[in-house]
């Protein structure tokens, strides 16, 4: 039996169950209203071993709740009985590598434990389900509006190793699965929202010590926010997310999907060694909360790689960033918005006295810009974004953009408030530099409202650099910091002073060193944009 007859059997078998419990049937759901556990899929007899599929194999596929996803011999196909908006996963589940190449495929959302605004009738799990992504193992989506939530209390740990990461993508990506045949794209399934317990500042301190810190997630409504910075979401490490997140929703421009979002998720959380690819929103966006990155790669987000906002108060080492080009019916199209879209604080004021602004330590970070104008909304590549008071200490960073020719677009740039941080005092860049082939507003004679110009504030006494758009600075790799350059007038921070022990030591600016080709670090990046440039 070809996968796309199961699918349509599987789908109908799903219906008719759900018509039989009072369900809500829906074969291509769409995921815009906070979920509840009260649809009754619930199957009483779990398939035996061997019933899985047509081949009359063990069925090896996730099981939970007593539902179990259909195996064929080689993928694993989860109805919406399984997985939709109408199904709170409310035990630990596992996803296990496949052999043969095997995919888990689902046609609705995966929602990890029960979603809980605290003004009702409900409360929070805190020992809730725990979903697990085994090393290897592939999850594939059929669906824009499918999504993987996981519920405050709940976890996601998804980690793969270095030779097996795992892999959350389109189902497109696979020709068994892409009926229409185009090939995987930007937006083809909804993206992770992670929900946590962390400090943010969209609620006030009232809220958060009556334990009624609620706020909506953005996209797709769920709940998150508390008082709990070190909250433990669950982690990720060695991932590829790919071909996530979508556009405006129901409340319009900013209510969208990105790849990964960390909504209040505390320093218990951690994600390292991710590569986060075509998204049509964010790659990650903070809500408030500390969660932790290290060793991220970004291509070819259309939005904003990484967006920050509402307090996150997290670390982040080793980011590159690159905006590209993609095809799309036929037609090269631009990628990216933001390097970085650096926002501080939804709200502020004696309300909010606990929750302070978004003021991360950031370093060694390249971010690699185009003149381009995204395909997702017509806005320019920057690479730096500050608004609503932003303040972080950001170290070895390099910023790249050797065409300005059409769209006159920036390497930094100030919207708003953006201004604040650098006026108090709080944003400052160290042992960095900015290799853009023209500045333009950044070499304004528009000062700071204390006087600075921009000028002043980047170069930071000297201990950073404008080198120009002619400077070299990339190893004959493409990516890597070049260190025998001699255009790279700049001395690296090596962290140590920070008193963090989140923080690599390090000889070098940027996210790369050329001298490292054999890390994994470097073979992770070199494999990603290599991927990337074939895609």
């Amino acid at each position: 039996m070809k996968l796309q007859t199961l699918f349509k059997v599987t789908a109908i078998a799903s219906a008719l169950a759900l018509a039989g419990c009072g369900g809500d049937i829906s074969v291509n759901p769409t995921v815009n209203d906070n979920s509840t556990n009260n649809s009754g899929n619930t199957v009483n007899n779990p398939p035996a071993e061997g019933g899985g599929g047509d081949s009359g194999t063990e069925n090896i596929c996730a099981v939970h709740n007593g539902v179990q996803g259909a195996f064929d011999g080689r993928d694993c196909e989860y109805n919406l009985e399984f997985a939709s908006r109408n199904v709170e996963i409310t035990e630990d589940v596992t996803f296990a590598e496949l052999p043969d190449g095997g995919v888990h495929v689902f046609d609705g959302a995966l929602l990890i434990g029960e979603d809980c605004d605290t003004t009702t009738a409900c409360s929070i799990e805190e020992n809730g389900p725990v979903m697990t992504v085994e090393p290897g193992a592939t999850l594939a989506f059929t669906s824009g509006e499918a999504i993987i939530r996981v519920a405050r209390g709940a976890k996601l740990n998804a980690i793969g190793t270095f030779d097996k990461p795992v892999t959350f993508t389109s189902a497109n990506a696979f020709t068994r699965f892409d009926v229409v045949g185009n090939g995987p794209r930007f937006a083809d399934w909804g993206g992770i929202i992670v929900n946590g317990q962390g400090i943010t500042n969209q609620c006030t301190d009232a809220q958060r010590d009556a334990d009624t810190c609620n706020v909506a997630s953005e996209g797709i409504v769920s709940y998150y926010g508390g008082n709990d910075n070190a909250d433990d979401s669950g982690s990720m490490k060695y991932a590829k997310i790919w071909y996530a997140g979508s556009g405006p929703r129901a409340g319009g421009d900013g209510d969208d999907l990105n790849s990964l979002t960390l909504n209040a998720v505390g320093s218990g959380s951690s994600y390292e060694f991710v590569h986060i690819h075509q998204g049509y929103d964010d790659g990650i966006e903070f809500f408030g909360g500390a969660a932790n990155v290290k060793h991220v790669v970004f291509t070819d987000t259309q939005d904003d790689s990484m967006d920050i906002d509402a307090g996150w108060q997290g670390n982040a080492q080793f980011l590159f960033i690159k905006h590209g080009t993609v095809n799309v019916d036929g037609t090269d199209v631009f990628m990216g918005n933001g390097g970085f879209e650096a926002d501080g604080e939804k709200n502020s004021g004696p309300d909010y006295s606990q929750a302070p602004t978004s003021r991360p330590n950031i370093a060694n970070v390249t971010v690699v810009t185009t003149d381009g104008l995204s395909t997702r909304d017509n806005d320019p590549s920057t690479a730096m974004k500050f608004d609503d008071n932003f303040q972080g200490q950001l170290y070895n960073f390099l910023l790249v953009k050797d065409d300005v020719s059409t769209n006159d677009t920036r390497c930094i740039l100030f919207t708003g408030d953006g201004e604040l941080g650098v006026t108090g005092g709080d944003l400052n860049f160290f042992n960095s530099a900015m290799a853009c082939v023209a500045e333009n507003e950044f070499t304004s004679s528009a000062l700071f409202a204390d006087g600075t110009s921009r000028q002043e504030w980047f170069d930071n006494g000297g201990v950073n650099a404008r080198l120009g758009g002619n400077a070299s600075v990339f190893a004959p790799d493409g990516f890597s910091t070049d260190m025998s350059s001699a255009d790279i007038t700049v001395t690296a921070n090596d962290l140590s002073t920070l008193g963090n022990s989140f923080f690599d030591t390090v000889d070098y600016i940027g996210a790369v060193s050329s001298t490292d080709t054999s890390s994994e670090w470097y073979q992770w990046v070199q494999t990603a944009l290599t991927a990337a440039e074939q895609d």
